[in-house]
């Protein structure tokens, strides 16, 4: 016998949908994209390269993100030292490829992507590999200004996380031709 959702449930969805939808069209693709990778949802590669150049950098995450699986498991139960550095240094390498891809223009479409690649117990995490990413010399001035300008003082100092996991994940559209009855 299936399960009813909460009425939170399908508010907590419909505000994740609309944060996506407040993104740009450009951020939204690279999103939906780089779940097909993380996810191993489908050949991102076809899908998703328009052009040699857009293909290079697919096959360049699909490498970066072969972490994916260690990160995840990797991720500490508390703020303990000990664990920080097998599990923060991939995580800020996988981040700084993202950020360097120039399609995640701020913190939020960085922690919406990330919390659906890793799942909601990053969480804690993400601010400062956020800004450890961002930091880095491989990013133009410039864009290490905006990036790390976009994380807000609630974000960076939050007294505590949700353990909710995302429940909405983008994924590709067909485009579907619209017909004027005759």
């Amino acid at each position: 016998m299936g399960t009813q959702g909460r009425p939170a449930d399908g508010t907590m969805t419909l505000a994740e949908m609309k944060e996506f939808a407040a993104f740009p069209s450009s951020t939204q693709r690279y999103i939906r994209r780089s779940l097909d990778v993380g996810l191993s949802r489908e050949d991102a590669l076809s899908r998703w390269s328009r052009d040699v150049i857009e293909a290079a950098s697919i096959r360049a995450q699909s490498r970066i993100y072969g972490r994916i699986d260690h990160i995840r498991d990797m991720v500490p139960e508390d703020s303990g030292l000990d664990a920080v550095e097998p599990f923060f240094a991939p995580l800020v390498t996988m981040s700084a490829f993202d950020l360097g891809q120039d399609r995640l223009a701020g913190f939020g479409a960085y922690r919406f992507l990330y919390e659906r690649l890793i799942g909601a117990n990053v969480r804690p995490w993400l601010p400062g590999a956020f800004c450890a990413a961002a930091a880095l010399p491989h990013l133009h001035p410039e864009k290490r200004r905006l990036l790390l300008q976009s994380i807000s003082e609630a974000a960076a100092t939050a007294p505590g996380w949700s353990n909710r996991e995302p429940r909405f994940y983008p994924e590709w559209v067909d485009k579907v031709e619209q017909r004027l009855p005759n």
